[in-house]
């Protein structure tokens, strides 16, 4: 799976078939605007982010370094943490053809976690009469 979060603020998620670079980088141009910073662990597929534009800062996560100054992933391991205690808890397994149904969902309540107004009524306004 690939996820992209910004701080303090929405992430966006899907399944993909692999973790290479031409699959990712395209996921990552339509996703984030050039010239962003973008915090990562130490994977290589992330070595060619800088060659299009992107401002990069990793985290060693190997040599056991959680966060190096402003450079973190706490945001988006915060989702995927999300994302899989409600597959275990509610549903307890997915389809691969349902996944990105599943990843939706958990990526609305993320994405509005911090509402003023119920969940529910979100719902509500996207029924047409």
């Amino acid at each position: 799976m690939f996820g992209v979060a910004q701080r303090k603020g929405k992430v966006s998620a899907s399944p993909i078939d692999n973790l290479k670079s031409s699959t990712m980088i395209p996921i990552v141009k339509e996703r984030v605007l050039p010239e962003s910073m973008i915090y990562t662990d130490e994977y290589r597929t992330y070595n060619s982010l800088k060659k299009h534009s992107y401002k990069h800062k990793r985290v060693h996560h190997v040599s056991k370094v959680w966060v190096a100054g402003d450079a973190h992933t706490n945001t988006i391991e915060g989702f995927w943490s999300a994302l899989k205690r409600g597959i275990n808890g509610v549903y307890h397994a997915v389809s691969e053809k349902h996944l990105q149904s599943y990843i939706n969902e958990y990526a609305f309540r993320y994405n509005h976690r911090n509402d003023n107004s119920p969940m529910f009524f979100h719902f509500l306004a996207q029924i047409k009469p």
